[in-house]
């Protein structure tokens, strides 16, 4: 899951307070993306989606559906990578 470790996501030169409902969002967005994925996804893939997922609440999209979006791109650049 997303919100274990803190209430801020870091990357280099960016800490950005992320809300509780963000960060619920994300965690509810990756996991019904993942499922679209055998096993759920290998580690390297959830991260890859994970990442997109930060990038975009850092940016501002915090909905469902923005999110939703984002994390489908993020699998249809895996599955176009693997394919």
């Amino acid at each position: 899951m997303l919100a274990h470790t803190s209430h801020a996501y870091h990357r280099p030169g960016v800490m950005t307070e992320l809300s509780e409902r963000t960060k619920a969002n994300m965690d509810v967005v990756l996991e019904e993306t993942c499922r679209q994925l055998p096993h759920g996804g290998d580690h390297d893939s959830r991260r890859f989606i994970a990442e997109r997922l930060i990038e975009a609440a850092q940016s501002g999209h915090s909905t469902l559906g923005e999110l939703g979006i984002i994390a489908r791109r993020a699998l249809a650049d895996i599955i176009a990578k693997d394919g």
